[in-house]
């Protein structure tokens, strides 16, 4: 790649264009090449070692990938513990990624419902306390719904 320097004569601002290094390859060819040369971790690979333990197959909704969708199945941690990766794939499920969110956002929604999670300060989303009514947020008015 080129290189541009800068310097002032007499005054002014002259630029110059030095050469490309010496390197005649292509581009396409050195990033090849660079992303060979990174090592991933050793418990990175766990997910690849799951998709051939347990297969190309949501293991809760049962949908079949194709290997043009293998990006849409996930490793999803039985324990929650993202550095247990046993090599028998016993802490492992393979879910799709609508069954892998809902998974996770049915428990946040649950706590935070069930009263034993409670919303950051600064997250009000409704507040109808200058109304005469007085009814509380919005939170509160979910909660007493849900105890109906």
């Amino acid at each position: 790649m080129a290189r541009r320097t800068f310097g002032v004569q007499k005054g002014r601002v002259r630029s110059k264009t030095a050469g490309n290094g010496g390197s005649d390859r292509p581009v396409d060819e050195v990033i090849r090449e660079l992303k060979s040369n990174i090592q991933k971790p050793a418990d990175e690979d766990y997910r690849e070692r799951s998709l051939a333990i347990h297969g190309l197959v949501c293991a809760r909704c049962g949908r079949t990938f194709e290997g043009k969708d293998r990006r849409l199945l996930t490793v999803h941690h039985k324990d929650g513990n993202h550095h247990n990766n046993p090599p028998d794939g016993s802490n492992w499920e393979n879910l799709c990624v609508y069954c892998h969110d809902d998974i996770h956002s049915r428990g946040v929604l649950g706590d935070y419902l069930g009263g034993e999670g409670e919303a950051p300060k600064g997250e009000l989303v409704y507040s109808d306390e200058s109304s005469s009514a007085g009814f509380g947020t919005l939170a509160e008015k979910l909660r007493k719904a849900g105890k109906k």
